[in-house]
């Protein structure tokens, strides 16, 4: 009698959305399928890049204190234009997925958990030490490569933050407008705002204080 063929069993399909796919999963990944078997968090960040998974920790306080107070404030200039802001949000383009400090979309994001990057008209990336080279190069690069028409860059090189507007103009990002803390940076596209970068940080920096 002929022996059955040894057939192999198939990968562990999760019940729900878990990390445990990162284990299993050999194929490229694409934006939906990170969506679809990856759970969503509010702890790294998951990210999809030519087939690969990016997951990176949060960065540093510094980082956070913008990162609440920035988009909080563009938002309510935002909204005199008809254009929503949110943080962090994910952003998908074509099979990858970003997720970018800053987004200013076209229309609200409620109730969805992606939206394509062809609804945002700027975004804007809080340079970390660690991904210099991603958020002043990489990113910039693939944000204009989408026809995203404005990038927002905030640096805070030695605790000075600084905002820099750029227009894509013929594929490439161009410089409209950039101010340090201490002086005032000034837009009008795609909305009217300006502040001083230095009400973007927490005054004390690391040992300046004791807790109460």
């Amino acid at each position: 009698m002929a022996q059955a063929a040894f057939a192999p069993e198939p990968a562990p399909q999760p019940a729900e959305p878990s990390f445990d796919v990162l284990r299993w999963h050999d194929e490229p990944w694409t934006a939906q399928l990170a969506l679809d078997l990856l759970p969503e968090t509010n702890g790294p960040k998951v990210e999809v890049l030519s087939g690969s998974v990016i997951v990176t920790p949060h960065a540093g306080i510094d980082h956070q204190s913008v990162e609440r107070e920035l988009p909080y404030l563009l938002h309510r200039a935002a909204r005199r234009a008809g254009l929503w802001v949110y943080p962090e949000i994910n952003l998908v383009c074509g099979k990858d997925m970003f997720i970018p400090d800053i987004a200013v979309l076209r229309s609200s994001g409620g109730g969805r958990s992606a939206v394509d990057i062809g609804e945002a008209v700027l975004l804007g990336e809080i340079v970390s030490p660690g991904n210099r080279r991603k958020d002043v190069i990489d990113r910039p690069r693939e944000y204009a490569a989408a026809g995203v028409p404005y990038f927002l860059r905030v640096d805070l090189r030695n605790r000075v933050p600084a905002l820099a507007l750029y227009e894509l103009v013929d594929g490439e990002y161009r410089p409209l407008s950039a101010a340090a803390a201490g002086t005032t940076f000034v837009m009008r596209q795609p909305f009217e705002f300006a502040i001083d970068p230095a009400d973007l940080l927490d005054e004390e920096a690391p040992g300046s204080g004791t807790p109460s």
